[in-house]
């Protein structure tokens, strides 16, 4: 499955749109006025399913996930020196990055590919088209995309 993840241009808080392969809207992310980044995640039918999180007291950016109000998992910043690197409690996946925090993916702990986002050069908003193999893994595949997305906005 393939989605495209679109920041809105003029908006007080992150907002975004994200399409599937047809141009139709699959979800909708409305950030929320909070200490650190709060992004909530609605369906097509507005129906709020998840949350992304950010903790602010905490040395590096660190991001709590919840499906509904369950708390499912925490993705944080790792501290290197060159390559970006993140940490992911939630299902045994890992994340792996490029060096030019363009291109991620989402692997198994048996090396299986979940996900690959890819940030798409030359648009006036962040947009990334997000490749995922299984449907059912599209919403945490959004929220981890969402999270490394506030961290690269909060570093600039």
């Amino acid at each position: 499955m393939r989605l495209l993840f679109k920041q809105r241009l003029f908006s007080w808080f992150d907002s975004y749109d994200i399409y599937d392969e047809n141009g139709e809207t699959y979800f909708t992310v409305k950030g929320r006025l909070s200490w650190g980044h709060r992004l909530e995640i609605y369906d097509k039918y507005d129906r709020h399913i998840g949350t992304v999180q950010e903790k602010v007291l905490s040395f590096l950016p660190r991001f709590d996930l919840y499906i509904g109000d369950r708390l499912i998992g925490q993705l944080t910043k790792e501290f290197t020196l060159f390559r970006p690197s993140f940490s992911l409690d939630c299902n045994g996946w890992q994340v792996e990055g490029d060096w030019f925090e363009w291109d991620y993916q989402v692997l198994t702990t048996d090396g299986g590919l979940v996900m690959q986002a890819q940030k798409q050069l030359f648009n006036w908003t962040d947009t990334y088209t997000m490749d995922i193999t299984y449907e059912e893994d599209s919403l945490l595949c959004l929220m981890i995309v969402l999270a490394i997305d506030a961290v690269k906005c909060s570093n600039n």
